[in-house]
């Protein structure tokens, strides 16, 4: 398989791929739709049918190269991908809109509920990890390394307006600027959790379920900060910063090896246990994409489960057969 070379969300979107956008119109699910294989010109079957999730933004990339590269083995199979964040993913996942949905974090307690109240069984599949990475403005030459107590200070909601003099005196006297990922972004639910652990986050906060918002804001103001997944950083650290949290940076190892804590965590996708049954095109799309996704973590800036992570996945998914 060739190296899939990473290029910016915006150009995926505008591919050929009919990738949804964030908010965008609803895709069609082909559930059943054209499972009934086609005669290729060697003579051998080839699927042809339509496969359809939605959901995070971090876990995007890995997805959409895996849906280029799969589009190269099997080009009937239409495979369309929505970036809605991770709950608006949760939302048309269980509303029955899509066969999987991109998620990073765990499901909520609530939207399992939902799921078994609309009768929809799950199955979760782990594809790679992700180190969720604060960044700052290139011009920022003082809060280069926080603390966790630091990062509470920054961004938990205290009614008052923050300066970074507030943290050190020997730091501008100059407001915080901060740009957040919108409340349905899986990133968000996961530094809420491991950051605000159920505060509020700074009122003043600028959030987006576009990650590009973030880096455009980020970058063009050197009084601002904010966070994402590590892939987002690594695409753009010529005009970013990435802030060492309790002395570590992230980085390949560090996340890998949980020395970048508490800001590790894996990334999923759910899928629908009938729709993968019913749906041959679907299930080989899900092979493929648990046979490729450390590749593509690694191509797009992510980093790649241990190879006895991926065979067990395999093993799950070989229930649906």
């Amino acid at each position: 398989m060739k190296k899939w070379k990473f290029l910016t969300m915006t150009a995926m979107v505008s591919s050929a791929l009919l990738l949804g956008a964030c908010g965008g119109e609803k895709n069609e699910a082909g559930t059943n739709a054209g499972n009934t294989p086609q005669q290729a010109e060697n003579g051998e079957a080839q699927l042809a049918g339509s496969v359809t999730g939605d959901g995070s933004s971090t876990v995007a990339p890995i997805v959409e190269a895996l849906v280029e590269e799969y589009a190269a083995v099997e080009p009937n199979v239409q495979v369309s991908v929505g970036v809605s964040g991770t709950g608006g993913g949760f939302e048309k996942f269980i509303a029955g809109e899509t066969d999987f949905s991109n998620a990073s974090r765990e499901i909520k307690e609530e939207e399992a509920q939902a799921l078994k109240d609309a009768g929809i069984e799950y199955t979760k599949f782990e594809i790679a990890y992700d180190g969720i990475t604060v960044v700052i403005n290139s011009d920022n030459d003082w809060a280069t390394d926080l603390t966790i107590e630091q990062l509470k200070e920054i961004w938990i909601e205290d009614g008052k307006v923050k300066k970074w003099s507030d943290l050190d005196p020997s730091w501008p006297d100059e407001e915080i600027v901060y740009y957040a990922p919108g409340t349905d972004s899986g990133t968000f639910d996961y530094f809420d959790e491991v950051i605000l652990e159920g505060e509020d986050l700074v009122r003043s906060a600028q959030l987006s379920e576009d990650d590009n918002v973030i880096v455009q804001g980020v970058a063009s103001d050197k009084n601002a900060i904010g966070f994402f997944g590590y892939a987002y950083y690594l695409e753009n650290q010529d005009k970013l910063k990435a802030v060492r949290v309790n002395g570590i940076e992230p980085s390949n190892e560090t996340i890998e090896n949980g020395e970048y804590t508490p800001l590790s965590r894996p990334l999923f996708v759910f899928v629908n246990n009938k729709k993968i049954i019913e749906n041959e095109s679907f299930y080989d799309f899900m092979k493929f994409t648990l046979e490729n996704a450390g590749d593509m973590a690694e191509a797009v800036g992510y980093v790649r489960l241990p190879d006895d992570k991926y065979r067990e996945e395999l093993k799950t998914l070989e229930q649906f057969k």
